[in-house]
């Protein structure tokens, strides 16, 4: 007969723990277990707007291999001499412009944050089988924080969601390599599934154009033009086949379906570029420029990609681009807000959750 301390019964007593049973050798510790995980992921954001956390921030972005696809002898002394000796301070005056000041972080961390709860309070019919939680793909909270805290609070099996509604290598592949780079180093792994890209769901292609129709029914004036303004990606990104431009087409097809605007009307750009590589076109920025020289005076921006606002909406979009649009001539200048927290937001990410969660819930 065994004693109550051998190997066999503990591991006996384990799996029974594992299987919602409540036998465990004396002395062993509580096990949390039979839950289900849900990760909301970002891009991220600095912690405060200063130069040495801008920097930090800017390091850890700009080393990942996928973001930037340079050979590393080349990329290693431009981040490090150059980049982050110069960009985090002028980074930081922008990210200074769109801080949220009573929380005292960047805007997509709250959003993000909120986007999280009223998931939770959406599902609650799971109970506390169910945990909700989020994180960022850069800065904090980490991804593998956030799974390590899923994984004591007893989840098994976790949904990862990138919240990016259009694939590409640099942003959901991202979020998937840090999910499996944390469970490398776990002895007892969740199993894990990652959402896939949602650029033709239904639900999302109905919430932007509600959004725009809404937006455009304030405005006391008719836009003459509306750009869907995309982030970029190098041309050469794509030319070695990844998806994103083409995710980019059918979101802008479907939604100029869901609107009744033609090309002429609605028009898909692509913003953010950064060095002097060719990047997916037309640019958002010298679109802008064009249309206001060419006698456009009002002009509508939407940012179908972002599940969030953040710097690239509020100050590149918000600030910089109605800039450069009065600056060549233009007058009216409106920035769609991203979906956000809001309910059709909500929406979309819950349609999404309940999907990929079938089978586990």
């Amino acid at each position: 007969m065994p004693s109550p301390r051998s190997p066999s019964h503990a591991s006996a007593a384990f799996l029974d723990a594992l299987d919602g049973g409540t036998r465990l050798p004396e002395g062993h510790p509580p096990i949390a277990t039979g839950r289900v995980g849900v990760l909301l992921v970002n891009l991220g954001t600095p912690d405060a707007t200063d130069y040495w956390s801008m920097r930090r921030y800017l390091k850890e972005f700009l080393s990942d291999r996928r973001v930037i696809e340079v050979p590393r002898a080349i990329w290693w002394p431009i981040l490090n001499l150059i980049i982050l000796t110069t960009r985090p301070g002028k980074k930081g005056r922008d990210y200074d412009t769109i801080w949220n000041r009573d929380r005292n972080e960047g805007p997509l961390k709250t959003i993000t944050r909120s986007q999280a709860e009223l998931l939770a309070h959406r599902l609650t019919e799971a109970g506390d089988r169910l945990v909700i939680d989020w994180a960022m793909r850069y800065g904090n909270p980490s991804i593998a924080s956030r799974l390590d805290a899923l994984t004591k609070r007893g989840c098994e099996r976790i949904l990862v969601v990138p919240l990016y509604p259009q694939y590409a290598a640099a942003t959901t592949a991202t979020v998937a390599d840090a999910a499996f780079d944390a469970l490398k180093r776990m002895r007892f792994q969740p199993a894990v599934r990652v959402a896939p890209p949602w650029h033709d769901d239904p639900t999302y292609v109905s919430a932007l154009a509600s959004s725009l129709q809404a937006e455009m029914a304030r405005l006391d004036w008719t836009p003459e033009v509306i750009l869907a303004s995309f982030h970029g990606i190098p041309q050469r990104y794509f030319d070695a086949g990844d998806p994103y431009y083409c995710h980019c087409a059918k979101t802008m097809r479907l939604l100029r379906e869901a609107t009744g605007l033609d090309e002429s009307r609605l028009r898909m750009t692509f913003q953010s570029r950064f060095g002097k590589e060719e990047w997916l076109k037309p640019y958002t920025d010298a679109t802008v420029a064009e249309l206001a020289r060419f006698g456009v005076k009002r002009l509508m921006v939407i940012t179908p990609g972002f599940t969030a606002d953040c710097l690239e909406t509020l100050e590149e979009i918000g600030h910089e681009n109605a800039g450069i649009f009065r600056t060549n001539g233009g007058e009216a200048f409106h920035l769609v807000p991203c979906l956000n927290d809001g309910a059709l937001g909500l929406d979309v990410i819950e349609t999404v959750v309940r999907r990929e969660l079938a089978g586990w819930i």
